[in-house]
């Protein structure tokens, strides 16, 4: 296969904007307060949101009164944003070769974006480098998978039932960034100066429990494209336990999946 991940990686949020903003906006807006909360309330400040995708954290921001730029590689997700929130600059943007000049921000934000690019160093070199002295950089990934517990379930139903060898691009491991001691030597070696960790536990609340498997399956790109390019039988077989892993969560009329995520604020 010649499509590098970043080309994969591309297409595939092209393709999945909308399911990205029907099944996961709920589970990943929980940590837009968190990082807002750990850069502290700057009215007037210059802030660039990362991977902006639908544009949650842009917004959020911006009626805490920053100044918000906010850019992502996917044409599609500048198009929802644009479309969801007025009075904010979206643009299409690489994250590994940001068009900004030197200390342009006084804060950035990244939103679980640090997993979709193929390579994540240049994307925190480059986030350092239009960064202030003194600015600072919140990000999250996702914890482990044991703590991010529908990543296990699906890894676990594909690694059961399907193939985990089909033939899609490789990228940098899903949950490197997971570790925090990886997190923090990876920012400290863009050029931080110090950076402070934390986890954050959250609950995604879905209403079938097969809307767990068409979460993934239609809003994400990575995982989902594991799922798209599996047989048709083995993906059936992929869809029944996904579901069945999903009813061992249910409470009360709806889906309760333990989830979890690592927020790293790093200070240039």
């Amino acid at each position: 296969m010649n499509q590098t991940f970043k080309e994969f990686e591309h297409q595939g949020w092209e393709a999945v904007a909308d399911g990205y903003h029907d099944h996961f906006g709920s589970l990943t807006r929980q940590t837009i307060e968190p990082i807002l909360d750990t850069l502290g309330n700057h009215p007037g400040a210059a802030l660039l949101d990362i991977a902006t995708g639908p544009g949650y954290v842009a917004e959020a921001a911006r009626r805490r009164g920053f100044q918000v730029t906010a850019v992502d590689f996917s044409g599609e997700m500048v198009e929802r944003a644009k479309k969801l929130y007025a009075g904010i600059e979206f643009q299409e943007g690489d994250a590994e070769e940001l068009a900004f000049a030197d200390q342009s921000f006084d804060y950035l934000t990244m939103n679980f974006g640090l997993l979709h690019l193929e390579h994540p160093e240049k994307a925190l070199a480059e986030s350092f480098r239009v960064t202030k002295p003194g600015g600072k950089f919140a990000l999250t990934v996702w914890s482990t998978p044991d703590k991010a517990v529908a990543f296990q379930r699906v890894l676990d139903s594909v690694k059961a039932h399907g193939d985990s060898t089909v033939p899609i691009p490789v990228g940098p491991p899903f949950f490197r960034f997971s570790d925090q001691a990886e997190m923090r030597k990876s920012l400290t070696d863009a050029g931080f100066k110090s950076v402070e960790i934390k986890e954050i536990a959250m609950t995604w609340v879905l209403q079938r429990e097969e809307d767990l498997f068409s979460a993934f399956f239609t809003g994400t790109p990575r995982t989902g494209g594991l799922l798209r390019a599996q047989e048709a039988g083995k993906l059936e077989a992929i869809k029944t336990a996904v579901a069945a892993s999903a009813f061992e969560y249910k409470h009360e009329g709806a889906i309760a999946i333990p989830m979890s995520s690592v927020l790293a604020t790093a200070t240039a």
